[in-house]
């Protein structure tokens, strides 16, 4: 605290940062010793000429000479300060601290708060110089007297000095050098504070003071103090309120008022000998005094709000925690990434659009309960920039302290960003193999004669990016009803055929898919590689919504592939402005991505979505239902907005399936693509774009993409025209290569009927459910979905 600390003082009470009481030396030699140093450091701050002419002044004039007592220079590091978080729109969101501080300049300080302080820590505080000789004095005669440490006489400035060199200590190591009880520490403090009264004018040394001072319950800085004690700024504290606050200063810990009854007491009493002081320096009346005596303390214990919990938008405040907590171009270490964080006083600008996000939270909350265990979970991301527009689940994000039914890690988001391992996505996937397909030249109508059941014709059939052959022909996988026939890439898209993408994908290449699905962002969501089977197109790998909205966006945006981003601009303590630009590059073809559109347009009209239908706009998507309904999954998108909604138990999706199970109190047989997750998606695609004008997908290039060309549908066989008209064959050249939508009997995981409409059973509270006629099987599939 001072080159005299007092007894029993706590030293965190100077300002925020030490809290332990530091050694005594109580030997007359030793102190006698640095009462020299003092006083000499005292008459050199004070600009006081002494002759050096032996007796007292010889030996001061020699003790400044040979401890080399000169002013130094303070190094000007910022506060420790709490970040502050805020929506697209500006308005804040979270805030991140490990040290609750607001710095306020001189005229956002009420004068009495100024007032007080001055008055019971340093009254004379505008009249010395680094050192308060007087009191300096004044404390050596007792101390001298009393044979030891007894009374203190440190200024202001002197306590300033010792909390910023506190709070420059890094390291344990470095925190405990700082508070060393030696005479070299106290005499280097002594050379600072002469060089603080050099620099600084003394409003401005007391502004710095009363920003870093410790008040206890854990705010440091008289803003952070006046709301955490009395809910209210700084500039508006009144008399006790200042009282209390200056109070507390000495003592912090032993008057913390959440320490409880008998810390209140000593805060209250400090408070009225703060007031008592002030009366007797005359800087209020002893009326003032008795009025301000009268109020109770008064403390609210205002919350401290701060990290992801607290937020309105908890699982886009982890996702924001862990991108700088994650990623290096925050700080090379993660102790250096955390300091940044938690310290620097950072005002962070993001992504979120408080309407997008209220529109997926409503959807959501319509349908599936926080109480249910299953968790619905949504993400929206913008094509074209990537920005994470919403992020929404069915349960409330708590630390994992409540014993209500709530998640303590982000199940929107993958293992980087707080999440955990994700849930299979199901026939989400086979839109890569789409891709993959129109990328090799296939056309719209251009199919493969898909049976009810699939069997690798070799290990060499499928081969991983490896090289290695890694077919099943052990393993058969099914649809789920019996039957098969031609599909197009249309047909088999808008039923989700298994079948049809299994050859599909046999034919393109296992690898080219894989490589596909990574070039739009696809990644498992616990980290782990991708794995790469045969059924990698029906979607065996966990993921997160983030990333397969993301993925599905870059569609949107015909193309372009743009990473996640959640962040657009960070301010620093010092007003330094960085801008965060979309990271983007074409990852497929433009006119590849318009076809893919176009195709998946469908199912929302002719496929497993059409129970369901659109959003009033160009929309596209594809539903996504795993092995024995596991979870299930919708993915989809505008030119606008992609947005991907998935469903399951976080107790385990394969023991805790989606059949037989109460969600938003209604009871489903099983949960397809489009019984939850697809009507979610609706609901906030057209609530999330409500005054946004629409824009159109593009067409399709026909002479590229339109008809089918080597694998057209087989023409039926010839029948015998009685009218004499000769012989009538399909059409394979027309819109849909003689093949007309919605009446192909070939059936997918997510599509039971394919009729066009999706049948619904008359059992009370599965109204509109697509309807299982078979029985769903995977023979041997090494636990694969299908």
């Amino acid at each position: 605290m001072n080159l005299f600390d007092e007894p029993g003082d706590d030293t965190a009470g100077r300002g925020g940062g030490p809290s332990q009481v530091e050694a005594r030396s109580s030997t007359g030699t030793k102190l006698a010793r640095l009462a020299v140093a003092a006083v000499a450091a005292g008459v050199l701050a004070a600009g006081i000429a002494m002759p050096a002419v032996g007796g007292a002044g010889a030996a001061i004039v020699t003790a400044t000479d040979d401890l080399d007592l000169k002013p130094t220079d303070l190094p000007d590091v910022p506060l420790p300060e709490k970040t502050t978080v805020l929506d697209a729109k500006g308005h804040q969101i979270a805030q991140f601290w490990d040290v609750n501080r607001e710095v306020v300049p001189f005229d956002q300080i009420s004068d009495v708060m100024k007032t007080a302080i001055v008055a019971i820590e340093d009254y004379r505080f505008y009249e010395h110089g680094a050192i308060d000789l007087e009191g300096t004095m004044r404390a050596l005669a007792r101390n001298l007297q009393s044979g030891g440490v007894s009374q203190g006489g440190s200024s202001i400035t002197q306590q300033y000095v010792k909390q910023v060199i506190y709070n420059m200590a890094v390291t344990k190591e470095e925190k405990q050098k700082a508070l060393a009880p030696s005479y070299g520490r106290k005499l280097n403090e002594l050379r600072y504070a002469m060089g603080v009264e050099q620099k600084y004018t003394k409003d401005q040394i007391l502004e710095k003071y009363l920003n870093i001072a410790y008040f206890g319950a854990g705010a440091n800085g008289v803003e952070a103090a006046a709301k955490r004690f009395f809910g209210v700024h700084a500039s508006q504290l009144n008399l006790w309120q200042a009282a209390t606050l200056a109070g507390a200063v000495q003592l912090p810990v032993a008057t913390d008022p959440e320490g409880g009854r008998k810390n209140r007491q000593r805060l209250l009493a400090r408070r009225n000998v703060v007031l008592d002081r002030m009366r007797n320096l005359g800087k209020i009346t002893p009326q003032q005094a008795a009025a301000a005596k009268a109020h109770k303390l008064g403390y609210k214990g205002t919350g401290l709000h701060g990290n992801c919990q607290d937020s309105p938008y908890p699982y886009f405040c982890v996702y924001v925690r862990d991108e700088i907590l994650g990623n290096r171009a925050f700080g090379k270490t993660a102790e250096d990434r955390a300091r940044f964080l938690y310290r620097g006083g950072l005002t962070i600008k993001t992504t979120i659009d408080p309407k997008m996000q209220a529109a997926a939270d409503k959807a959501i909350e319509k349908r599936v309960f926080a109480s249910d265990n299953p968790v619905a979970s949504e993400a929206l991301v913008q094509p074209g920039t990537g920005m994470i527009k919403a992020m929404a689940a069915s349960r409330k994000y708590d630390s994992g302290k409540s014993k209500s039914n709530s998640i303590s890690y982000n199940i929107v988001a993958d293992n980087a960003h707080g999440g955990l391992g994700g849930f299979q996505a199901g026939s989400t996937f086979k839109t890569f193999t789409l891709i993959t397909a129109l990328t090799k030249g296939m056309k719209i109508n251009d199919g493969i004669n898909a049976g009810s059941s699939y069997r690798a014709p070799s290990y060499s059939a499928f081969k991983n990016c490896k090289g290695q052959p890694i077919g099943s022909p052990g393993d058969v996988i099914s649809n789920d009803e019996p039957g098969g026939g031609f599909e197009t890439l249309q047909t088999g898209t808008w039923h989700s055929v298994n079948t049809f993408f299994l050859q599909l994908e046999q034919r393109v290449g296992l690898c080219e898919t894989v490589q596909t699905a990574k070039s739009l962002g696809i990644k498992r969501a616990d980290g782990a590689p991708l794995k790469e089977f045969e059924t990698f197109t029906l979607g065996i790998n966990e993921m997160d919504p983030v990333t397969v909205a993301n993925a599905y966006a870059a569609i949107g945006a015909r193309g372009k592939y743009c990473a996640p981003m959640a962040i657009t601009q960070i301010t620093d303590q010092k007003g330094k402005v960085t801008d965060f630009k979309p990271q983007c590059h074409q990852a497929i073809d433009p006119e590849v991505a318009d076809t893919t559109a176009h195709i998946l347009s469908g199912v929302l009209t002719k496929g497993t979505m059409s129970g369901v239908g659109g959003i009033g706009r160009d929309a596209a998507g594809k539903t996504g239902t795993t092995d024995d309904y596991s979870t299930a999954w919708f993915a989809g998108f505008t030119p606008d907005l992609s947005a991907a909604v998935s469903i399951g138990d976080p107790r385990g999706a394969i023991q805790h399936k989606l059949s037989g199970v109460s969600i938003g109190g209604t009871t489903y047989g099983s949960v397809f693509g489009a019984t939850i997750p697809g009507p979610i998606w609706k609901d906030t695609m057209i609530a999330a774009l409500k005054g946004t004008k629409e824009t159109k997908f593009e067409p399709i290039n026909t002479s590229r993409f339109g008809g089918c060309g080597a694998d057209c549908a087989p023409r039926p066989p010839a029948r015998e025209d009685h009218n004499g008209g000769g012989d009538q064959t399909g059409n394979n050249d027309g819109g849909y290569g003689g093949v007309t939508p919605g009446t192909t009997k070939a059936t997918g995981t997510d599509a039971p009927d394919t009729t066009g409409t999706p049948k619904t059973t008359d059992t009370p509270g599965t109204t509109g459910k697509p309807k299982t006629t078979g029985t769903p099987r995977t023979t041997g599939a090494r636990g694969h979905t299908r």
